[in-house]
């Protein structure tokens, strides 16, 4: 099934959140949805599954109009917010029967299902626990089993792995991976390599803006100035270096070792070679850096500062 957000718009008071958005998500695809804090991704994302109305401008989701018809919209939609609701005092095998009775799951398909869910996202050995003496990691487990329960066609994840550690991100990561192969999924999230790992198509939005939309793999070899990892012998003022023309910023990875990240289009190396010798200082390394989410992310995201 499919999402298709058209002229969204959202207001708050002088602020516009969503500034006349349009995308469409078509069945099987997975897409990042990323921005800045305060971009406006949770927003559309709650306006989406029906839980924010719009300013102006519509999302249908698999043919249903999210405002005129939410109730359809929530049968096919399943839905873990930034903030993961749950009822603490329950235990998990409890909660996903509460939630299942809700999706109007009954007696032995109810039963079938949540075993199911227990299983595909590795809760086994906490189904038996109240969900208030889990870590993160494994409520973020209970809020996608919750959200899948009722074998959406579309599921929408905003912030999935947020808060969570290098490891407990991995095996979400893995969960995901592992449902979305016969859903539609978008999924927000500040960590660029899991945006990598796992989506087909990255939407970028700024200031309520779309400012970009696109397959991955066309935006890591597009048209963006790629950063300079840069190595000198001796220490260098990372102010100085940031005076080179044509470079935006510089941040410094390690004594004597930068990445310099050039102007939209422009390309700085023969320009730290010539700082080098009107320096007086050895250039011991510089490399091109591969084509990267971060990179790109951080260039369509601070152009209009």
């Amino acid at each position: 099934m499919s999402l298709t957000v058209n002229h969204l718009t959202k207001i708050y008071g002088s602020q516009r959140a969503v500034d006349d958005i349009s995308f469409s998500i078509e069945p099987g695809e997975i897409v990042g949805f990323l921005g800045p804090n305060g971009a406006g991704k949770s927003t559309t994302m709650k306006i989406a599954t029906g839980f924010l109305p719009p300013t102006d401008g519509n999302v249908t989701v698999g043919g249903f109009d999210v405002v005129e018809d939410p109730i359809s919209v929530k049968k096919i939609i399943g839905y873990l917010p930034e903030h993961n609701p749950l009822y603490l005092e329950m235990y998990v095998h409890e909660y996903l029967r509460f939630v299942g009775k809700l999706s109007g799951l009954r007696n032995g398909a109810l039963t079938s299902r949540v075993d199911e869910m227990i299983i595909l996202c590795g809760l086994t050995k906490e189904q038996n626990k109240k969900i208030e003496s889990l870590s993160k990691g494994y409520r973020q487990r209970v809020g996608l089993a919750q959200a899948l329960l009722h074998d959406p066609q579309i599921l929408i994840l905003d912030e999935p792995t947020s808060g969570l550690d290098p490891n407990q991100i991995l095996e979400i990561r893995k969960v995901i991976k592992e449902i979305s192969r016969n859903k539609t999924v978008l999924f927000s999230s500040h960590i660029m390599q899991e945006v990598q790992a796992l989506c087909d198509r990255v939407i970028i939005i700024n200031k309520g803006k779309i400012v970009a939309d696109d397959q991955l793999a066309n935006l890591l070899k597009g048209d963006h100035s790629p950063a300079l990892v840069v190595e000198f012998k001796e220490e260098v003022e990372l102010v100085k270096i940031k005076q080179i023309p044509g470079v935006s910023d510089v941040i410094e990875l390690s004594a004597r070792k930068y990445k310099v990240i050039p102007n939209q289009g422009i390309d700085v190396r023969n320009e730290v070679f010539k700082f080098a010798t009107e320096q007086n200082i050895s250039l011991m390394e510089m490399k091109v850096e591969e084509g990267s989410m971060e990179s790109i992310f951080r260039e369509l995201t601070e152009r209009e500062k």
